[in-house]
């Protein structure tokens, strides 16, 4: 009656990659996404964890170790899962290979003690 009804426009503008009415708008997004998702999250895990697996695989008697406990130890012997660490003088714990973080440089435990 006094109000009169309002219609909505037509786009002005051909569609490009980025218009709502677009062709790839539909699957462009969704492939940006999943790229930032790989490049920032996905790729740099696997990285560690194969830095980690080349780690454990080059551990020989001898080295200095950090767990993921924290204890501090020279390895005296390697198994295929354990690990013997000679944590003070005389003194052995056996512990999980997958659970050794760190390798440490030669001589860092003397400079710690």
């Amino acid at each position: 009656m006094l109000i009169s009804q309002a219609y909505a426009q037509s786009p002005s503008g051909g569609g490009g990659l980025l218009d709502p009415s677009g062709p790839l708008n539909g699957i462009l997004f969704p492939l940006v996404i999943f790229a930032a998702i790989f490049f920032l999250m996905i790729r740099p895990q696997m990285k560690r964890s194969k830095e980690q697996k080349q780690m454990m695989a080059g551990l020989a008697k001898g080295d200095e170790v950090i767990t993921s406990g924290g204890t501090l130890g020279r390895i005296t012997k390697v198994g295929d899962q354990y690990v013997n660490l000679e944590i003070a003088p005389n003194v052995e714990i056996t512990v999980q290979k997958s659970s050794i973080q760190v390798a440490l440089p030669k001589g860092t435990l003397k400079s710690v003690s």
